[in-house]
């Protein structure tokens, strides 16, 4: 089982600019609903945005400490747009 306080930190140690907020979708550890805002996002596709985080979680993902993971992104202005809206 893994923290959401640990996830943020596996996240920050690959994109160490990002804002991370992490809800555990099932309380068991392994389902998590994450939303992160980076500038690395800018220019980049959503799934390249997606390949990065998921880059910083791989050995999670891979010993399946993490079983699934939904991801939002954002790049920082991207992220002030969606709070105005």
């Amino acid at each position: 089982m893994i923290s959401p306080d640990q996830v943020e930190a596996m996240i920050k140690a690959g994109l160490p600019d990002a804002e991370v907020q992490v809800e555990d979708l099932t309380g068991g550890g392994d389902h998590y609903q994450v939303t992160v805002v980076s500038s690395q996002f800018e220019g980049r596709s959503l799934v390249q945005q997606h390949q990065l985080v998921y880059g910083a979680v791989r050995q999670a993902m891979s010993s399946e400490a993490i079983h699934a993971l939904a991801l939002k992104t954002f790049t920082p202005d991207a992220w002030a747009s969606s709070r105005l809206a």
